[in-house]
């Protein structure tokens, strides 16, 4: 199959757009493949050509991918004029806390209940989600749903201009601990070494909060593809991966996916 050129907007004609109506909001959610559920978030600035690719691999690998937009125009390949205006909207939105530590974004709780929607749905063990950047955090906020199994970190962004912060409300953050060690669950986090918006301490943080339940990634600079057009290396299974054999981006991908797979199938 030829290799789908990423500068270029993409159509999405693989994924089912559902119109999905909870807690009183509705929301344009792609829907793909069968199997248990796995939620992809999307990073900035929305759906990319990146991203849904990513979805794919995970859709390929034997799950229904529930991808909601967020923000964005779904398709629509990134640019740094578009992702600049994505950001200034998503700072400003109600839905998100772009700028608060010990709080959870609003939207988190109509993310919760779309993974108790969607496991009934698409059956399994229960539901796999993996969040970007700015919604890098949101899947640790989601396992207050008894449904979700399988939370993945990527890059996590929130809070901005606060490197240590934690983007999760402390009763929240207690409350999925207790749950972590309860039903001997884990948490995948990836960033890049010099990641300016994801660093080190807030890697630590969550290490020191969660313990050995949170299960971090941290990949040297040097694998990032140094053809992507963000030189601060960053989106590790988008934007800088490298899809080749043996490449660490192309790891980090195979082990989220197999980490899926140990749980929800």
């Amino acid at each position: 199959m030829a290799e789908t050129d990423l500068s270029k907007a993409d159509g999405l004609a693989d994924f089912e757009q559902r119109q999905v109506t909870l807690q009183g909001a509705t929301k344009l959610v792609f829907v793909g493949g069968t199997g248990p559920a796995v939620i992809v978030m999307t990073e900035m600035p929305g759906i990319s050509p990146h991203v849904a690719r990513f979805a794919r691999w995970v859709r390929d690998a034997g799950f229904t991918v529930w991808m909601p937009n967020l923000f964005g125009v779904p398709g629509r390949p990134l640019t740094m004029g578009y992702a600049l205006a994505s950001m200034l909207k998503g700072c400003i939105s109600a839905e998100f806390r772009a700028f608060a530590a010990n709080a959870s974004s609003p939207v988190t709780q109509w993310l919760r209940a779309l993974a108790a929607h969607a496991h009934p749905l698409c059956g399994g063990k229960g539901v796999g989600a993996i969040g970007m950047c700015f919604t890098g955090n949101f899947a640790l906020s989601m396992m207050l749903e008894p449904a979700m199994l399988a939370p993945v970190l990527s890059q996590p962004s929130l809070p901005l201009m606060q490197t240590g912060g934690m983007h999760i409300a402390p009763d929240e953050l207690k409350a999925v601990k207790e749950r972590l060690d309860r039903e001997d669950l884990t948490v995948l986090a990836y960033r890049f070494e010099g990641d300016s918006f994801c660093r080190g301490a807030r890697f630590a943080a969550y290490q020191q909060a969660l313990g050995d339940r949170f299960r971090p990634r941290v990949l040297p600079d040097s694998c990032a593809n140094p053809d992507a057009p963000m030189k601060n290396p960053h989106s590790v299974v988008t934007l800088h991966l490298i899809d080749e054999q043996n490449q660490p981006t192309r790891k980090a991908v195979d082990e989220i996916i197999a980490f899926f797979q140990m749980r929800l199938l």
